[in-house]
């Protein structure tokens, strides 16, 4: 590999270590306060979230894994979890009797709507907070638009 080569992975490899470095002191600060607040990890919170966002408030069960960046069986276990805490619940697809949909239920909607402000909130702190971090700031920046 030449040296123009390294350089080029060394400033991926940097780049991938300050968006890991942000993401882990924003997920670290979202699943505190989610979990303490509401008994709420971050990607039930994204489920809820994601469910909210459908015309009709469902989605697939493979639909979901993908906006949590879930397993297929990581995404069952949750929405079971879920299920069970009376915050969705599935059906069967009308169209393709093989298909399952998620669904929020009333109190799912309203934890949601409990949860999102609080969650906004946390959010912009830990953007906050990371943009005092010099080695942060830029992509901290990046996101915002700056």
């Amino acid at each position: 590999m030449g040296v123009a080569n390294d350089a080029a992975v060394e400033i991926r490899a940097q780049g991938w270590r300050r968006l890991a470095a942000l993401h882990g002191r924003i997920e670290a600060a979202l699943e505190k306060t989610l979990g303490d607040q509401f008994g709420l990890s971050v990607v039930e919170f994204t489920v809820l979230d994601a469910l909210s966002r459908q015309d009709g408030w469902h989605m697939r069960m493979q639909q979901l894994g993908r906006a949590a960046a879930l397993s297929s069986s990581a995404t069952t276990r949750l929405v079971t979890r879920l299920e069970n805490r009376g915050l969705l619940v599935r059906c069967l697809c009308p169209d393709d009797r093989r298909g399952i949909y998620t669904e929020l239920t009333g109190d799912g909607k309203a934890l949601l709507a409990a949860a999102a402000p609080v969650h906004d909130t946390i959010l912009q702190k830990a953007l906050d907070d990371a943009r005092e971090v010099p080695e942060l700031a830029d992509l901290v920046d990046h996101l915002r638009g700056h």
